[in-house]
């Protein structure tokens, strides 16, 4: 059997500008990545050490109170009712869900997933690993006559901020229904809405109260900075979930429990979640006055942790532009094709450096 060809990993092709921007006399500023860089809020370590005696195995389920906090925060946050203890699975941060999702719902060759046009390179590594195809469609009208295995949303977007109001969700999920497709949106910024109020694909305004054939995707890495502790979760059917599930016992697939516990508190924690959306507000505000400053025009971007920004010119041109001043961003191409006049910049980047940034630009 021949290894899957998938494409190279995106952010290796950076090595040449990023030694430029790290030659700059203040140092690198690095918003090429989505990495938090903020500290883990104290009651969660707290609540990782709580468990670190315990010697056995975890569930693959995750602890009922894991589950419990998932569905309460889900409710208290974003307006989601309606889903039952089994419907939720922990996962080993969301990234490895996205990329393992197609092939563990039994999809692989001459199934068809639907990606964003512009889109996480996950979604599409995913589908190749389980040996599918893509199709880049923003609508269902894109589709035609074809008849996907599975569509994927992202709202807010990676990498444009956007977002999808009730009635676009809506009527892809009807859709998808009324030809058994599967829906699955991945919703790891929905709790860093800006300029706009993103609603869960689960929400009753898009779901009709029904969970049938649609799963969300869920991450704590950047509304807790957990990055490190690989803490995601997924949601939905019931009938989906418990099929992952059964998998995921034999493959192995499970949550550290210290990572459980401390994932039951930051689901618990709105105030630490609102003081980390104040210091993404507050990075986010004048780093798009200092791009726009400097004629670049932030497109999108009511939501999430990145402004799509552009100078109407090859996206490689402006990430070279950004770091010969020491900034480096990600260009727009790894997105895909219609990316390649933007580039995404990052609010994952300390004050201080938000603030070098800034200097650089008015300078």
């Amino acid at each position: 059997m021949s290894p899957v060809a998938l494409p190279d990993f995106p952010w290796d092709s950076l090595a040449e500008v990023k030694a430029t921007a790290q030659a700059h006399p203040g140092g690198v500023v690095d918003l090429s990545i989505g990495t938090p860089v903020d500290p883990v809020p104290a009651g969660i370590r707290d609540a990782l050490a709580s468990v670190s005696e315990i010697p056995g195995y975890p569930t693959t389920h995750g602890i009922p109170a894991l589950r419990a906090a998932a569905i309460a925060a889900l409710g208290r946050r974003h307006g989601v009712t309606g889903i039952e203890p089994d419907a939720v699975l922990p996962t080993i941060g969301s990234k490895e869900a996205v990329a393992w999702l197609p092939r563990l719902l039994g999809f692989g060759a001459g199934d068809l997933v639907v990606i964003p046009e512009l889109a996480y390179p996950t979604y599409e590594v995913g589908a190749l690993l389980a040996g599918a195809s893509i199709l880049r469609a923003d609508s269902t009208f894109a589709l035609g006559p074809q008849k996907p295995a599975m569509i994927w949303l992202n709202s807010p977007s990676n990498p444009t901020g956007k977002v999808l109001p009730a009635e676009h969700l809506r009527k892809v999920v009807e859709w998808a229904r009324e030809r058994d497709v599967v829906v699955v949106s991945d919703e790891c910024y929905l709790a860093l809405g800006w300029e706009a109020e993103p609603l869960s694909i689960l929400h009753p305004d898009v779901s009709g109260g029904r969970t049938d054939g649609l799963l969300a995707v869920h991450s704590l890495s950047k509304s807790a900075n957990l990055a490190s502790y690989r803490a995601g979760f997924l949601t939905g059917d019931p009938r989906l979930v418990k099929q992952l599930l059964d998998i995921r016992k034999h493959a192995g697939m499970i949550v550290p429990r210290p990572v459980q516990e401390a994932m039951v508190a930051a689901l618990t924690d709105d105030e630490a979640l609102e003081a980390q959306r104040g210091r993404y507000a507050r990075r986010r505000l004048v780093l798009r006055k200092a791009l726009e400053d400097n004629g670049f025009r932030v497109d999108h971007s009511e939501a999430g942790l990145y402004l799509w920004s552009t100078r109407d010119e090859d996206a490689h041109a402006t990430v070279a532009w950004l770091a010969e001043r020491g900034i480096l961003v990600a260009p727009g191409t790894f997105y895909g094709p219609k990316g390649g006049k933007h580039v995404r910049v990052a609010l994952t980047a300390t004050d201080e450096r938000v603030d070098a940034a800034v200097e650089r630009l008015t300078q």
